[in-house]
């Protein structure tokens, strides 16, 4: 956790960022049961008192593809070299973004099997990230009448939800 803490900062700094590196975990992972998978999850989120709104938004980018971009660089150069029991998950938040759009995930999931289930026919969720797409089917994967895919080459990779 430190060492995420650590390179986070230091990117923020070579960006020209002013801004501190916290590594409390979201409220709701709190609150739940943490399995060992999980405990190898550490979220760092970026202080933002010292941002302006501008820099927020930079940082986060258009629907996310900034945040995302850090977020992918910390998890590949942080587990660079470590074997695969050492590794870490890392999710970058800022502002809330990340709280926000995995409700908005959750919601989107709901939508889709609710929608499968009345109409019997599969349906296809467009413009998620591949981390985006994983949380998707982490949601859905205790629906025994349920099966999520992906289909389609990046950058039109879909998300398919259908009947079992």
């Amino acid at each position: 956790m430190q060492r995420g803490q650590q390179w986070l900062e230091r990117l923020l700094h070579i960006a020209g960022f002013p801004a501190g590196v916290k590594t409390e975990p979201p409220a709701e992972a709190l609150s739940s049961n943490s399995s060992q998978e999980e405990a190898a999850s550490y979220w760092l989120t970026i202080d933002p008192t010292n941002l302006t709104p501008s820099q927020i938004d930079n940082l986060i980018g258009p629907e996310g593809a900034t945040i995302d971009a850090i977020q992918y660089l910390a998890n590949s150069i942080l587990n660079l070299n470590q074997s695969r029991d050492e590794q870490s998950s890392y999710t970058i938040e800022l502002n809330g973004y990340r709280l926000r759009r995995q409700a908005e995930l959750r919601s989107l999931a709901e939508y889709a099997a609710n929608i499968v289930r009345e109409t019997g026919k599969e349906f296809e969720i467009k413009s998620l990230s591949s981390a985006e797409r994983r949380q998707v089917h982490t949601f859905l994967q205790d629906c025994d009448d349920l099966e999520t895919f992906s289909r389609g080459q990046e950058p039109d990779r879909r998300l398919v939800v259908r009947l079992r």
